[in-house]
């Protein structure tokens, strides 16, 4: 009977030990898939960014080429340049909306195509600007925002640390923003330099805020969604930089 009841336990322990094995596979056939599944969105994300910035180069090209480009900048330089500024920032704003509330593949894309245009047409009388009075500061402001965004996007995947909390701050620092663009409109004051290095500290932000929810957070069938969003905060870090290449060349 001795011999029973051990052979009994230790078929026991062999039952408990199998299924410890088993389950441990399952959890990790589960993760892998679930890693597997991040990559994958994430590497969408990220080639509908390129596709963005390719779209966005490709209307700004056709609109100076043409010479559209010229006469929007005309039409839109006859207004307060503050105004046109706070248009790009409530752009930029549709657009983070549209990317956290759009569910739909077609009103991603549509939100993304029309965001990429709107952002062409707001910022042709900045690189209209910038071509009549500081020649190159257009590829060396492109350069400088790259790298940038190279190094905050490094910073993100390597760290893999969860910056969700810069969204208050992000919140709060747009409401700023907007508040002292308002007030430049109402009291006639420009937004000189020091403007511009804030809100290029606030882009890069911005952008590590991103990139860490497209790392943890975004929903992985949204991957239009997460990359309108980041070309956003790209292109606000591209408008600052470039405003700082202009007022350094005169």
């Amino acid at each position: 009977m001795r011999r029973a009841s051990r052979a009994r336990v230790e078929a026991y322990q062999r039952g408990n030990m199998d299924q410890n094995y088993v389950g441990y596979g399952t959890r990790s056939s589960v993760l892998r898939a679930g890693a597997e599944s991040r990559e994958r969105f994430i590497v969408r994300t990220y080639n509908h960014l390129f596709g963005a910035i390719v779209l966005f180069a490709a209307i700004e090209v056709a609109l100076f080429k043409t010479g559209v480009a010229s006469v929007i900048a005309r039409a839109m330089m006859g207004t307060s340049w503050l105004l046109v500024l706070g248009a790009f920032m409530l752009v930029s704003w549709l657009a983070s909306r549209a990317a956290h509330t759009s569910v739909s593949k077609p009103a991603q894309y549509a939100a993304l195509g029309g965001f990429v245009l709107a952002q062409a047409i707001v910022f042709v009388p900045l690189l209209y600007i910038a071509d009549m009075v500081a020649p190159g500061a257009i590829q060396s402001a492109g350069l400088a925002t790259m790298a940038g965004f190279a190094g905050l996007t490094a910073i993100a995947f390597v760290t893999r640390k969860d910056f969700s909390f810069l969204g208050a701050l992000l919140r709060w620092g747009a409401i700023c923003a907007l508040v002292l663009i308002a007030a430049g409109v109402l009291f006639g004051f420009q937004l000189g330099t020091f403007f511009s290095v804030a809100m290029v500290a606030f882009a890069g932000a911005a952008i590590l805020y991103d990139t860490s929810n497209i790392l943890h957070h975004f929903p992985e069938d949204r991957y239009v969604g997460a990359a309108l969003e980041l070309f956003a905060s790209v292109a606000m870090l591209f408008w600052h930089v470039l405003r700082l290449f202009i007022s350094s060349r005169n």
